[in-house]
């Protein structure tokens, strides 16, 4: 019987050895249109850990986010990273996006962006080309949900294929 449990155990160890915590590179982007404001409201949830590691690849900035050693020139640079990682076209010409802020929401960074004076009323599509945390990490995967005039379409954005469009 003693042999019989060494056996069993024996084979499935392996298989508890690749059971261990998977880490998910993943961030949510949600842009809405605000008629009132004719503004694309741009709001994009990333986990802590993977902004501070990108900040600090990226920029040599130890970030410490979320921390009372945060840095003072963190919300620069995350603008900063936005404008270069995060890029919305409106019938195929580039609109810059301003960095509002951040908060914090439990392991989360919220950054919050907007283009002002969208002027969708007479535009046909909305390109986002997402690239946040792709320059870090190879299987990071970003989800693009946008809102505009009652439709609602999603997008799984990856390293190789980083660009979703709305037909208006």
């Amino acid at each position: 019987m003693k042999v019989k449990n060494r056996l069993a155990l024996l084979l499935l160890l392996p298989l508890f050895a690749f059971t261990s915590a998977h880490k998910y590179y993943v961030s949510v982007t949600t842009v809405n249109y605000s008629q009132k404001d004719d503004a694309l409201q741009i709001t994009t949830r990333i986990f802590i850990d993977d902004m501070d590691r990108v900040l600090e690849e990226r920029y040599g900035l130890k970030a410490k986010l979320n921390t009372p050693e945060e840095d003072q020139a963190t919300d620069s640079f995350i603008a900063k990273y936005f404008r270069a990682k995060l890029l919305v076209r409106v019938d195929g010409k580039e609109r810059r996006c301003t960095f509002l802020g951040k908060r914090y929401d439990t392991d989360m960074v919220v950054c919050y962006l907007e283009i002002p004076k969208a002027k969708l009323a007479k535009a046909s599509s909305i390109e986002i080309q997402n690239e946040l945390l792709t320059d870090v990490f190879e299987e990071q995967q970003n989800v693009v949900n946008f809102k505009w005039n009652g439709k609602k379409k999603s997008f799984l954005l990856v390293k190789e294929s980083n660009k979703g469009t709305l037909k208006l």
